[in-house]
């Protein structure tokens, strides 16, 4: 489909233990965005295949890549009076286009500075599940950036964040001695209007597909190779509506692409990684990657209505840093309350106090956990234990008496979407 290679999924029917498998779209859970479906042991015909091909010709970019490189050399090169920016296409416009777009919305005066920030001239894409381009926060970015030198990396592979892509884009052409250098992945074609082929590859994050071909796998792994793959960590933000068990075999095989240097000493390592995403996805991550951890910090987002540093109780955003990095080394600010548990030997949040029992700073969320004896581990602050249950839940939850029934009306053999007292509702 237009996002590339399809995965692979089971469709589930109501009391069957194996389910009819098929392929969709790897980008978008919603057939709305891409309606590509095919059953694994479908056949395909002639016609269907060429009807595909050409769907997926039509939805391709206008411009290449290349010709995006070119066409910013020009544009930089214009006057400010005549340097627009079309606000629906999402395009910069050279004088010769301006015709075609006069009853279009546009910026005009487009500066140096709003062409070295793009993620604040573009609109955000905020589809959950496909893009959601919330982008960090300045606070966020600034620490990051300002971690990654403090822990002595040198290039950073940026997939999907690319505000601190352009942060470190911006200060490597003014600081001289600004070591740092950035390659950014994103699905976000948009970006390639901005960003020459060493700095930009078209990718998905779904699948672990270049759109520019063996040429741009091949940008991304010079890139890693340099210094022998030393000094390079690889940090990202995807989507959080997006499949952890899709993204985690993306990242190995971008930790695979790593590991090929010639240096003896990678084959029992992983690339260091920051991955961006929220703490209730812990269980997940580490499914995938046992040697990660989770750190404290509070990632916020500009455009997030919730995902705001600062906020109190359940306010707090939810996203943190996973890394394979020894969690020691994380040196989160003191200033915004941080502090160095010394048993814990990390870094925690002013309420994530030390539970003497789990001999562990136990919160996830920020608040300050309870311990539960009857559970054997502790709880958020809003919990008490259920004895119907047998575990901790929300005071006026509805207690679950089968382990595997609807959400909803309790009975077995189908899920709370599908649930019939929801429909007679």
């Amino acid at each position: 489909c237009p996002s590339g290679p399809a995965l692979l999924f089971v469709k589930t029917g109501q009391g069957k233990e194996q389910g009819r498998r098929f392929y969709a779209c790897s980008a978008c859970r919603d057939r709305k965005d891409c309606n590509f479906f095919q059953w694994e042991d479908e056949k395909v015909s002639e016609t269907r295949l060429a009807a595909r091909e050409e769907y997926n010709r039509n939805h391709q970019p206008f411009f290449t890549h290349r010709q995006n490189v070119e066409r910013y050399k020009n544009f930089v090169l214009l006057p400010l009076s005549e340097r627009r920016f079309c606000q629906e296409c999402q395009q910069l416009l050279l004088p010769a286009e301006w015709e075609e777009h006069s009853d279009h919305q546009f910026l005009c005066d487009i500066s140096t500075a709003q062409l070295k920030s793009p993620s604040q001239l573009l609109y955000p894409l905020e589809n959950k599940k496909t893009n959601a381009q919330y982008l960090f926060a300045d606070r966020s970015c600034q620490f990051l950036l300002e971690l990654i030198i403090d822990l002595g990396f040198r290039r950073v592979l940026s997939v999907g964040t690319p505000r601190l892509h352009e942060i470190i884009q911006s200060k490597a052409s003014q600081e001289e001695d600004f070591r740092v250098r950035s390659l950014l992945l994103d699905i976000d074609f948009r970006y390639s209007q901005f960003y020459t082929e060493d700095e930009f590859c078209h990718y998905n994050m779904f699948n672990h597909y270049f759109f520019g071909g063996e040429a741009a796998r091949e940008t991304c792994r010079k890139f890693l190779y340099q210094d022998h793959g030393e000094r390079v960590i690889m940090v990202t933000d995807p989507p959080f509506g997006g499949l952890v068990e899709a993204l985690a075999s993306s990242f190995k095989k971008l930790m695979a692409m790593w590991k090929v240097t010639e240096e003896e000493g990678h084959n029992s390592q992983e690339m260091p990684t920051f991955w961006i995403f929220p703490y209730f996805f812990e269980s997940r991550i580490l499914e995938f990657f046992p040697s990660f951890s989770m750190m404290d910090y509070q990632v916020d987002y500009d455009n997030h209505a919730l995902y705001k540093h600062g906020k109190t109780g359940r306010r707090q955003s939810p996203v943190r840093i996973f890394t394979n990095l020894t969690p020691s080394m994380i040196v989160l600010p003191v200033e915004e309350g941080y502090r160095f548990c010394t048993i814990c030997q990390r870094y925690v949040s002013s309420g994530n106090q030390h539970c003497e029992i789990c001999n562990s700073c136990t919160s996830k969320d920020g608040r300050q956990w309870k311990h539960c004896v009857l559970c054997k581990k502790c709880v958020k602050p809003s919990w008490f234990h259920c004895s119907n249950c047998n575990c901790c839940a929300l005071q006026n939850h509805t207690c679950e008496k089968t382990d595997a029934g609807c959400f909803v009306c309790g009975k077995a053999g189908h899920k709370r979407s599908t649930c019939p007292s929801l429909s007679r509702a």
